[in-house]
């Protein structure tokens, strides 16, 4: 058996996780799925003071509290940020990381994964911190999401906290010796084959790649849950 920590990306919440969490229990493993403050069902917690330490924190605060160990850590999106944080503190309860179309840490002591979501995505409303989930924004990286899948998805999206994206990490030399792994999704807008050839840097470990778009916990939930178990 096998403890996965879900951790979903912008716009999220536990909720996300529901398919793949239900597929790797009928195969015997530990799913936790994760809501970041500010997303999902702790929407009525969000500020523009959430950030990465909080969001870490409420990682960790699910390992610690639920005893935890030798867990395999699934990073989403801008997520494979927050597994990078939450493996740098607790290294010594992570297995392994999975990012899954997601943030790619580097194995530096330098501040890195800051980035303004508004140049992609536009501002968040006047007056507000975050920026909602548009149809725009799901036919752009996550075309495959359609009919019921799609109307489900956006009922449930909630807006994604700015901070989130703009604070950077700082990683420690514990880091250095957590085990990656990684599963890439053609449809999402990124350059999977340059990426995965390493013009971007080397890849730390095994990879799948999915015909999927950003979503593949709701457009492929088995097909996931299968992968996430090959490179546990």
């Amino acid at each position: 058996m096998t403890s996965f920590v879900l951790v979903p990306g912008a716009w999220l919440g536990a909720w996300a996780w529901k398919r793949v969490a239900e597929t790797l229990e009928s195969r015997g493993h530990a799913p936790y799925p994760v809501t970041l403050t500010g997303m999902g069902e702790r929407v009525h917690l969000a500020s523009k003071e959430v950030g990465m330490e909080t969001a870490t924190k409420d990682v960790l605060n699910v390992v610690e509290f639920n005893d935890l160990d030798d867990i395999v850590l699934v990073g989403h999106s801008f997520a494979g940020k927050v597994a990078a944080a939450v493996a740098d503190r607790a290294h010594d309860r992570v297995r392994k990381v999975i990012y899954l179309d997601a943030f790619l840490p580097k194995k530096v002591r330098a501040p890195q994964g800051g980035l303004d979501p508004t140049q992609e995505y536009g501002p968040p409303p006047a007056g507000g911190f975050a920026i909602p989930l548009t149809e725009e924004i799901v036919d752009r990286i996550g075309m495959d999401v359609q009919g019921d899948d799609r109307r489900w998805m956006l009922s449930k999206a909630t807006p994604w906290p700015v901070k989130l994206a703009k604070d950077p990490i700082t990683l420690s030399e514990d880091f250095d010796g957590v085990k990656s792994a990684y599963i890439f999704c053609t449809l999402s807008g990124d350059p999977v084959d340059e990426i995965i050839s390493g013009k971007w840097g080397k890849l730390e470990g095994p990879h799948k790649v999915m015909e999927t778009g950003h979503w593949p916990m709701i457009t492929r939930p088995e097909e996931l849950a299968a992968n996430l178990v090959s490179l546990s």
